[in-house]
């Protein structure tokens, strides 16, 4: 398996963001109209958390709070996990895995990169699937 910077380098450099002091509901109308199911929370340059439609559901629909009167910081994951741009992504599946999230910060020291998901890991694991494939198909008919 490939380093997760390699992953960045086949899709666009857009990193969705928000700032954890918007409304619960300012942040789930960037997940929808960027199609994402997290974005990264930042603070002055700063990563302080993850937001994700599962934080929504089990921290406010389930709690019976309001999305327009509760801020991201008092919904957003603040423990998170990262990677770097060097770790592999089997590496990075296993700590989905373990952890049973869906979406990884990728950091560079204090930079952060982006973000990935578990659907960047599985596409380019269909791929490379893919690719075998069609290397043994070749080796085959020859």
């Amino acid at each position: 398996m490939k380093p997760v910077l390699e992953l960045f380098k086949k899709r666009s450099n857009t990193m969705y963001q928000v700032a954890p002091s918007i409304t619960v509901f300012e942040a789930l109308q960037l997940l929808a109209r960027y199609e994402v199911g997290a974005m990264l929370v930042m603070d002055h340059g700063k990563l302080v958390g993850v937001v994700s439609e599962r934080d929504y559901t089990r921290k406010i629909a389930l709690a019976g709070k309001a999305s327009k009167n509760t801020l991201v910081k008092d919904i957003m994951t603040a423990q998170v996990q990262t990677v770097s741009p060097q770790t592999r992504t089997r590496e990075c599946m296993a700590l989905m895995s373990q952890k049973k999230i869906r979406h990884l910060p990728v950091v560079d020291g204090s930079r952060v990169l982006g973000m990935i998901s578990i659907r960047d890991i599985m596409d380019d694991i269909i791929a490379d699937h893919e690719r075998t494939i069609s290397h043994l198909e070749n080796y085959i008919t020859r």
